[in-house]
């Protein structure tokens, strides 16, 4: 193998993972509820959505790249702790929430396989705790790696058996549930924890491999921009594929339901695609609570200044809560708070995406790799663009 083929193996992961990541139970209910709303009409929409998404993880991987440290910590480190605190802290508020709809997602999954909460629940708990308490990113990535194939795979497959129907896939309206499924699928596509994750995970593989340290950084710039435009585009058309195969459900579907979601997913695309869909759910689930473990905990332990070997407390003490809410609240409940709780991120991205607008533009931090006039412009515009939509929602639900 060539050296330069495998120094692309070698870097890759961060950005990829960060976006299959996005592709977490929530999203995937969202898109979901899209297509039940609106059958294909959105999928304009969620395809324009690639293009903020990549331009906004653009500037986070390349944070990583040109600093080799985390967002968390540069911003501690640049702008004081009360600023880092402010950035971080809502991020892991919401991210306990998000843990709870991730493992009751994972938990319908399985249900859809035939495997009762009982016994999955604690199953993914487990697993969970012991990839991200190894404290060792490379080794998590390993196995996310294979997860994120297991996601890409259940869901096209269950497209494939349903098969494509007659419908337009663009589609406009100013009605309050128009616009609240728009906020819905921005609050989707770029999370929180994303812009935590992919900085320290890009710095930590830089960090923690000897050879990527002596690559030239225009050249892991190079890749990471490569790997990132790539994994927007699969994402979003993951998105797009959930839409297409729940399109034609009933607006009354119960998503916290296997059974019913199962009855009624084999009534419009075939027998078999409750158990793809199952399968997806499940890698969908999965790969988000490692990620947003990682990501979430970076970023507390990087804005209150401790070192990361403590970070796996901030994963005990997130999922925890978590799990015991999934047991003792109804998951219809939890199920229907996924679409406001997506609504919310888009309010809680505001203190992340102003830090971290002003870092990448900062010379004294970023050197030359520091935004340029044209990609200063273009982040600003997608971040405007982002938070618009969850405004727009809340004006419409007044």
């Amino acid at each position: 193998m060539s050296r330069k083929y495998h120094t692309v193996l070698r870097f890759f992961g961060p950005a990829w993972l960060v976006m299959m990541a996005d592709m977490d139970a929530s999203s995937t209910i969202g898109a979901a509820q899209t297509g039940v709303e609106f059958r294909y009409g959105l999928i304009w929409f969620l395809l324009l959505l690639t293009i903020p998404l990549f331009i906004v993880q653009e500037v986070s991987g390349r944070i990583g790249v040109a600093t080799s440290k985390g967002l968390g910590e540069l911003v501690r480190e640049r702008y004081g702790p009360k600023v880092a605190y402010l950035t971080a802290i809502p991020m892991a508020l919401t991210d306990v929430v998000t843990y709870a709809i991730e493992y009751a997602g994972g938990a319908i999954g399985f249900e859809m396989l035939g495997v009762p909460p009982m016994v999955s629940l604690p199953v993914i708990y487990i697993l969970h705790l012991l990839i991200v308490t190894k404290r060792k990113y490379a080794e998590a990535e390993k196995v996310l790696l294979g997860v994120s194939g297991l996601l890409i795979l259940g869901f096209t497959v269950a497209l494939l058996e349903r098969g494509l129907e007659h419908y337009s896939p663009i589609l406009f309206s100013a009605s309050p549930k128009f616009l609240l499924i728009l906020a819905v699928n921005v609050g989707a596509v770029v999370m929180p924890f994303m812009l935590f994750f992919q900085a320290s995970a890009t710095a930590d593989k830089i960090n923690t491999i000897g050879e990527l340290r002596n690559e030239s950084k225009e050249k892991l710039l190079k890749l990471m921009r490569w790997e990132t435009l790539v994994g927007a585009l699969v994402t979003e058309l993951l998105m797009v594929v959930v839409e297409m195969v729940s399109s034609g459900l009933p607006q009354t579907t119960n998503f916290a339901s296997a059974r019913v979601l199962s009855q009624l997913l084999s009534s419009v695309a075939g027998k078999y695609s409750p158990l793809l869909f199952g399968v997806g759910l499940i890698g969908a689930a999965f790969l988000a609570l490692v990620a947003i473990s990682m990501g979430s905990a970076w970023g507390v332990v990087e804005a209150i200044g401790v070192t990361r070997d403590k970070s796996y407390w901030i994963y005990v003490i997130e999922s925890l809560p978590a799990l015991i809410a999934v047991t003792l609240i109804p998951s219809e409940q939890l199920v229907n708070a996924v679409l406001y709780l997506l609504v919310v991120f888009v309010f809680v991205l505001i203190g992340p995406l102003l830090t971290m607008g002003i870092v990448s533009r900062d010379k004294g931090v970023m050197k030359e790799y520091a935004s340029s006039k044209g990609l200063e412009l273009a982040y600003w515009a997608s971040a405007i663009f982002l938070i618009s939509f969850g405004l727009l929602a809340l004006a419409a639900s007044l």
